[in-house]
């Protein structure tokens, strides 16, 4: 994918799966902190969806810009490298990444200091997202309703995740719910699966994404059980929407606070989804 003329030095082209590490490590430089072994699940969300600028053969930043289904994008890893910086490059693959999702909806997590600029590109505020964070421990034995997730299987996964994702995302939940080193859970009554959520290594300590739950009292037990798959006094962060009460609660049970704050912002009116089930989302690069 090109956006000058073939005798230009900077051009922007699709990542190929393993130069998606050299993206998570820019992400890991500005404090991010992505997962350890998120790459396969991040390409499998759609192979050409993170774009690459490249200034004469030499890596300069990169954008993500991937769809779900046919009416649905998300916009994240947006990084210049520094030394790159105040040259226009950062502009030129945001023009790429939109071009890329044009004619769908378009949300995004962005830096609440730049809520402003993404407004000029027609985002509207549709809430904030606050990373929360602590040490992992327990509060008791693991609920014996919570099972691994692989024993629930992937058609109620793919059922309950559609209430709380604008889009469908088979793909890339296949691989996420297996990803090296992570646990996922899912906590099943009366044979209906009642939520859902993964725990992960990152760069630092590990996060809880997503957290999907009927209520406060279930996605309690899901996050008991998953901090039972961490170290005890490793930093444990769980990312969520910031005036959810409940969610908020829970962190707070595990003596987590606010280190992280994004604004989420759609190209039009949000989806409509049960927010109030969404305890913890998936990530700030995808949504």
């Amino acid at each position: 994918m090109n956006t000058a003329a073939l005798s230009s030095p900077f051009h922007i082209r699709s990542m190929l799966a393993h130069e998606l590490d050299m993206g998570i490590a820019w992400a890991a430089q500005e404090g991010w902190n992505p997962g350890l072994h998120d790459r396969d699940s991040f390409y499998a969300a759609d192979p050409e969806g993170f774009l690459l600028a490249e200034w004469d053969g030499e890596p300069v930043g990169m954008i993500s810009a991937v769809r779900y289904g046919s009416s649905f994008g998300f916009i994240g890893f947006y990084i210049v490298r520094p030394a790159f910086r105040g040259r226009g490059h950062g502009l030129a693959l945001w023009q790429a990444g939109m071009a890329r999702l044009a004619g769908r909806l378009v949300g995004l997590d962005g830096v609440v200091a730049q809520q402003a600029n993404y407004c000029k590109s027609g985002f509207v505020l549709a809430y904030n997202n606050v990373r929360m964070q602590g040490v992992a421990h327990v509060k008791g034995a693991a609920h014996p309703d919570v099972v691994a997730l692989d024993a629930v299987g992937i058609d109620p996964l793919l059922r309950y995740d559609a209430l709380l994702f604008p889009a469908g995302r088979e793909a890339f939940l296949r691989r996420w719910v297996r990803q090296t080193g992570s646990t996922a859970l899912g906590l099943v009554r009366a044979g209906y699966l009642k939520g859902y959520g993964v725990v992960r290594p990152c760069q630092v300590g590990y996060k809880v994404g997503p957290l999907f739950a009927d209520d406060a009292l279930v996605a309690h037990d899901l996050l008991n059980a998953l901090m039972h798959h961490v170290p005890r006094g490793e930093p444990v962060q769980l990312d969520m929407v910031a005036n959810h009460t409940a969610a908020r609660e829970l962190a707070h049970t595990w003596q987590m606070a606010p280190v992280f704050e994004t604004a989420r912002m759609y190209t039009g009116a949000a989806p409509e989804l049960d927010l109030s089930r969404q305890f913890g989302i998936t990530s700030f690069e995808l949504g």
